[in-house]
């Protein structure tokens, strides 16, 4: 059972930055797909952005030019860097593996 854990959320001004992280356990990270995810409240948990095993990266339109997924093999980590924050980014961001584990979520709330 692969083990996510994510950190790195907080409240942040609009227009301002944050980096989330996950850390995965087991030894099969390096072959996952790793994927980020966020639900607002009332709404329904959406794709943020995945990456493959070879760093093949996808992004939901709402973030192409403002965010940034990557992932470090070597440290089980994969990150996310939120620049350009607006106040709609706000909500509960998850990491998310191809064998369907979730991580418990971190807050990210953008003030406007």
């Amino acid at each position: 059972q692969v083990q996510l854990v994510e950190s790195g959320g907080g409240l942040v001004q609009a227009g301002g930055s944050l980096k989330l992280s996950c850390l995965a356990s087991g030894r099969l990270f390096s072959i996952m797909t790793m994927s980020w995810y966020r639900q607002a409240p009332g709404k329904q948990r959406e794709l943020v952005a995945g990456i493959t095993s070879s760093g093949i990266t996808n992004y939901a339109e709402f973030v192409k030019g403002r965010f940034t997924i990557s992932r470090d093999n070597a440290k089980n980590a994969v990150y996310l860097q939120m620049n350009s924050l607006k106040p709609e980014d706000t909500a509960a961001y998850y990491c998310h593996d191809n064998f369907g584990n979730w991580g418990q979520g971190t807050q990210v709330t953008v003030s406007s």
